[in-house]
């Protein structure tokens, strides 16, 4: 396997230092490897090279000191024979141009990134493929699976999947990832790995609007299951397998991010639920919520594809047209009935 004989240093940039860039970027400096964060902000970069932590982001993570920050792209992707796009999906075209020049031409490229650009409706493996030079596209790989950021700083067991379309570049990704906290397993279906990371920040703004209106564990369950129906449909037109959306990105994916409280798009959405405004929420949030973007992308992407994805269609309508929330879980009950399978 390239890039990973054990005991080697090596170097990896990661490319941006919102809290799971951080927190990707905290255990490849722990396994030993030099990293070099590269944040859109100097004084991000300051920071976290002063006080050895993410306090605007992931504080309460102490940062190795193999790990330095910087926004100077081409230092940190000098000499980088990893690097792993972490920032926000509406970012990363922009960043994947700034880095195209920068890459080395044997560099595995890794993102950690979920969601769907706006207008183009491209996944992320879309934008890599087209920003990136075309040597780099056999050692395209892509992480999703269920993973707070804060949760795998502090060292808590978790399992992540690494899809790659060429079989050494998943096992070298696999190997670069694994730790002791850390378990990655391999898939070969980018195309569902990348639907399961992006659509269920979708559902997961729904789930919690459920919450936030005080319904109990019956509608949760519902909107999880139905839910993920919306999200195969979407993987199997666009040429993705089933069974991947029973695994880690998609089901396990799903009911982190439907059910956990460090969710920001589940958190959207109880406030939602509530009856605050979207822009109030956004605003107090303090973080990115990829869910909003993406409910447009996903409601563009279904009507493209002819997929029909009512929760995604109700989401849309509460956060872009104004819809209450009792309104659109009314309509989604209230529906025509049919077979639960088809």
């Amino acid at each position: 396997m390239t890039n990973a004989t054990h005991g080697e240093r090596r170097k990896v940039a990661v490319l941006g230092g919102g809290a799971w860039g951080t927190a990707l970027a905290k255990l490849l400096a722990d396994k030993g490897d030099d990293v070099s964060l590269w944040c859109r902000r100097e004084e991000l970069a300051d920071a976290i090279n002063r006080t050895r932590v993410n306090e605007r982001y992931l504080p309460g993570a102490p940062l190795a000191a193999t790990l330095s920050a910087t926004a100077d792209m081409p230092r940190a992707l000098d000499g980088a024979g990893m690097i792993v796009f972490v920032a926000p999906s509406h970012a990363t075209r922009d960043v994947a141009r700034a880095a195209a020049a920068h890459v080395a031409n044997n560099a595995l490229i890794v993102s950690a990134t979920k969601g769907i650009e706006n207008d183009s409706l491209d996944f992320i493996d879309q934008i890599l493929a087209a920003e990136l030079p075309s040597h780099t596209h056999p050692r395209l790989a892509f992480l999703s699976g269920p993973s707070f950021a804060k949760e795998l700083a502090a060292g808590l067991p978790t399992a992540v999947v690494i899809a790659a379309k060429d079989s050494a570049t998943c096992i070298d990704v696999q190997h670069r990832f694994h730790a002791p906290h850390l378990r990655t397993y391999a898939s070969d279906d980018v195309v569902g790995v990348e639907c399961g990371g992006a659509l269920k920040n979708v559902i997961a703004i729904a789930a919690g609007a459920a919450d936030g209106l005080g319904f109990g564990h019956n509608t949760r369950a519902g909107l999880i299951t139905r839910g993920l129906a919306e999200i195969a449909r979407v993987s199997l037109a666009r040429g993705g397998q089933a069974l991947t959306l029973a695994g880690l990105a998609g089901m396990g994916d799903l009911i982190l991010t439907c059910t956990g409280e460090l969710s920001r798009n589940r958190t959207v959405g109880v406030e939602l639920g509530k009856g605050r405004t979207l822009d109030d929420i956004l605003g107090s949030l303090g973080h990115v919520a990829e869910g909003v973007k993406t409910t447009k992308s996903a409601f563009d992407l279904a009507t493209k594809l002819g997929v029909d994805m009512p929760i995604v269609a109700e989401t849309y309508a509460v956060l872009y047209e104004n819809k209450p929330v009792k309104d659109a879980v009314r309509d989604l009950i209230g529906r025509p009935l049919g077979p639960e399978f088809r």
